[in-house]
């Protein structure tokens, strides 16, 4: 099969490599879509330990499971594998599983490749309405729609869903969605590059600024760099919640003191459960997060590129689809 291989920082092949074979219990899956996420990124540009070359990276997949009494059915890929065993697991909180393993890390290849193999229990059916390539959308959603979840539950009664989101793009403008989604009454997102703010207003109808300024009840962080900790930091109301899912840098930022003055909650987040994938899969498939038209698809074979451009700042929509088939 062909995938697409992360050879040395900055640095994609799109070559021929062994065929995924499944394991008992999994399903061989032809991958039709698959999304670049900011860890992939991150990988791409050599700042993830995790994610050593030579690794197919990819983890946000949908498709069509091939062979065995499940041929043809129409999947989205919960990329995180955890044991189900232990105390998170059995307290529904398998993204804290301590033996947790998502595809694109080691020792799990990922999907930017047309073929991957993937547990049942990991995959989502999708209705014959829902393109795939919405339907690949359900793992960077997921993040947002848990980072909205943990940050609205653990939001004071009194205060009004007044939000900042910070970053506009896959993971930011998802949040907004789920924040809207789940009852936000004001959404902002905060995004610097001209044309992608300017994306997410016309296309995608979010409220958008430049540079954030006042107090909100809620802050989203899903940059996750020193600069946009601070911005939280000032950004929150007292009383109010940071959730923060970005992953850009690991140090700097926050103002400690005024959070504890303020008695502002930080919340780290991380990934999903399984329950919130499949709400978020549901969200999808109802409508209920919106027309979700604000991808643009490439073929794989291109990633090199498409890498390069989103490096650059030069695309617009907030997520770019493969295909591994063109």
């Amino acid at each position: 099969m062909k995938a697409l291989v992360y050879d040395g920082v900055k640095t994609l092949g799109f070559r021929d490599v062994p065929d995924a074979v499944p394991a008992a219990g999994e399903h061989l899956i032809r991958v039709e879509a698959v999304g670049i996420c900011g860890s992939d990124m991150h990988a791409f540009l050599g700042h993830d330990a995790r994610r050593p070359a030579p690794l197919i990276l990819g983890h946000e997949a949908a498709g069509v499971i091939v062979g065995g009494n499940m041929e043809g059915r129409r999947v989205t890929v919960n990329p995180l594998v955890t044991c189900m065993a232990c105390p998170a697991c059995k307290a529904g909180r398998e993204n804290l599983c301590p033996k947790r393993q998502i595809i694109s890390m080691m020792p799990r290849e990922g999907a930017f490749a047309q073929y991957i193999a993937m547990p049942d229990s990991n995959l989502v059916t999708v209705p014959d309405s829902v393109p795939l390539a919405k339907a690949a959308l359900a793992e960077p959603l997921a993040v947002s729609w848990h980072a909205v979840r943990l940050a609205l539950e653990a939001l004071h009664p009194s205060m009004e869903k007044h939000a900042l989101v910070i970053g506009g793009g896959a993971i930011g403008l998802a949040a907004a969605l789920a924040l809207k989604a789940m009852g936000a009454d004001d959404v902002t997102i905060a995004e610097p590059n001209a044309a992608r703010r300017a994306y997410l207003s016309d296309v995608c109808g979010q409220s958008t600024v430049a540079q954030a300024s006042g107090e909100f009840a809620i802050v989203i962080d899903a940059v996750g760099y020193a600069a946009t900790r601070a911005t939280a930091s000032a950004s929150a109301q007292a009383g109010g919640v940071i959730a923060h899912v970005g992953l850009g840098e690991d140090d700097g930022g926050l103002d400690v003191r005024r959070m504890t003055l303020q008695e502002i909650t930080f919340i780290g987040t991380y990934t999903y459960t399984p329950q919130d994938f499949r709400d978020t899969a549901a969200a999808i498939f109802e409508g209920r997060l919106g027309d979700l038209d604000w991808t643009e698809t490439r073929a794989l074979a291109e990633g090199q590129a498409a890498f390069a451009d989103l490096r650059a700042g030069k695309v617009a929509a907030p997520k770019i689809i493969l295909d591994p088939w063109n």
